[in-house]
């Protein structure tokens, strides 16, 4: 565990500012979201990490700085009395690693280990993001998901996708949502029991997922990368559905068909990118968790 009697003593000024850049910067990313919401507006791409991860833009605008942090002056605010945080005799306040790792230790410990597992494998690009398509097949209009925008291919050319590739999928999450026809299709059965053994790099899903395991460890990670994994999911996500079945063009999405061979090699050497820096991102929150645990 990180030493506590060396910890880095931020000043008030110091540290403020680090708060007020990190609110401005989640304000400035979760901005459409936040407008639409009052109005019940639905937007597929960048209302989904709020929606699929269950995390408001109040608690991701939160700021934590992390363990071996001391915020000096912080004492008789309100972040002192937040949960996993401590009081110094010196007014100044920090995460309570001890307590944390006491009430969290098991989920940063699997953390810590699926990240490493994910990490240590090489990238699987044959997928061609065929989940999204996998969840519409054999649907009706009032079925799929995204029912307020339109199949690019109609329903039977979807289909036909589906039925003309080998599906590849190897995250829980994602394959859960397949269609009971698609299910069957898949070269793999993901389980929850499975996936530290199942999950890979090139995946988009478990790329996405180093936000929802930043969060979730929350508020040992500090938020400059909690916010990086946000930003980068939102880069997935936006793969992902540019590859789907759907039609975003009205709002923005230029389709990329990868039913043909260019969609193809489009589609993966943009995973390719966004791999490696999954990659980078999952050996920061490693390192968060090795300081927590090891």
């Amino acid at each position: 565990m990180i030493a506590v009697s060396d910890p880095v003593v931020l000043p008030v000024a110091e540290w403020r500012a680090r708060e007020q850049a990190h609110e401005a910067r989640v304000d400035a990313l979760t901005a459409g979201h936040r407008d639409r919401r009052p109005e019940h507006r639905r937007h597929p791409v960048e209302d989904f990490l709020f929606q699929y991860y269950n995390h408001t833009p109040a608690q991701l605008r939160r700021w934590h700085p992390g363990p071996g942090v001391v915020l000096a002056g912080a004492a008789d605010l309100p972040r002192a009395q937040w949960r996993h945080y401590r009081t110094r005799d010196d007014g100044g306040v920090e995460l309570d690693s001890a307590g944390f790792v006491a009430a969290r230790g098991s989920t940063v410990t699997f953390v810590r280990d699926l990240l490493t597992a994910i990490r240590s494998r090489p990238a699987f690009t044959g997928c061609f993001g065929l989940h999204e398509w996998a969840m519409v097949y054999r649907t009706t209009p009032t079925e799929i998901r995204h029912s307020g925008w339109p199949l690019r291919l109609g329903h039977a050319g979807t289909d036909a996708v589906v039925e003309s590739h080998q599906l590849r999928c190897t995250h829980f999450d994602a394959f859960r949502f397949f269609t009971p026809g698609a299910a069957p299709r898949n070269a793999e059965q993901p389980t929850r029991e499975r996936q530290v053994d199942l999950e890979q790099p090139g995946c988009v899903h478990a790329g996405m997922d180093t936000y929802k395991w930043a969060f979730k460890l929350a508020p040992s990670v500090p938020s400059e990368l909690t916010l990086d994994t946000f930003a980068h999911a939102m880069a997935l996500r936006t793969l992902d559905m540019q590859a789907s079945p759907y039609d975003l063009a009205a709002l923005g999405y230029a389709p990329l068909p990868i039913e043909t061979p260019e969609g193809k090699t489009e589609y993966v050497r943009r995973q390719r990118e966004l791999a490696d820096t999954s990659n980078a991102l999952r050996e920061r929150l490693i390192e968060v968790c090795r300081q927590m645990v090891e």
